[in-house]
């Protein structure tokens, strides 16, 4: 499925919309380490019940003992051109599992699975405060195409 391959105490494992539980720690794990000053996250929980389902994808990274590392998959409307790409809602690595090729590895999956499906590109969106993931998008060859702007009005 992917180029390069998982070092040989991990296993890739396809999750289900059953998996919403699970989904939900890893997506709040993920925005607690961006954002390490706001202490309520429960909001995502909602997020990942409304857009968990048979139409999105679900990859695991899993070791002996529990999920390490998190894919969710889905669809985006190309707004200049109007066509469906495959669009990454969460890739997650836990800290204690990075640098070993897990996320390169789950890009890649991304990547084969948006083929298969006959996209012909694939987004995310990244926070700019999360510089090793923007090293890594880089390296991998994706570019930024737009910027989200937000201007608070409280």
């Amino acid at each position: 499925m992917s180029a390069s391959s998982l070092p040989p105490e991990y296993r890739l494992h396809l999750g289900s919309p059953s998996d919403q539980s699970d989904l939900t720690k890893f997506i709040i794990e993920a925005y607690e380490e961006l954002f390490p000053t706001i202490s309520d996250f429960s909001h995502l929980k909602t997020t990942v019940e409304q857009y968990l389902s048979k139409y999105t994808s679900l990859f695991w990274v899993q070791d002996k003992v529990s999920f390490v590392a998190c894919l969710w998959l889905g669809s985006a409307i190309d707004q200049i051109q109007g066509a469906r790409y495959a669009y990454i809602f969460l890739l997650y690595v836990k800290p204690s599992h990075r640098r070993q090729g897990l996320g390169k590895y789950l890009l890649e999956t991304a990547e084969y699975w948006a083929k298969q499906r006959g996209d012909q590109q694939i987004g995310l969106q990244v926070f700019l405060n999360n510089t090793p993931a923007l090293d890594l998008y880089e390296k991998l060859g994706y570019q930024s195409q737009s910027s989200l702007m937000i201007k608070s009005l409280s």
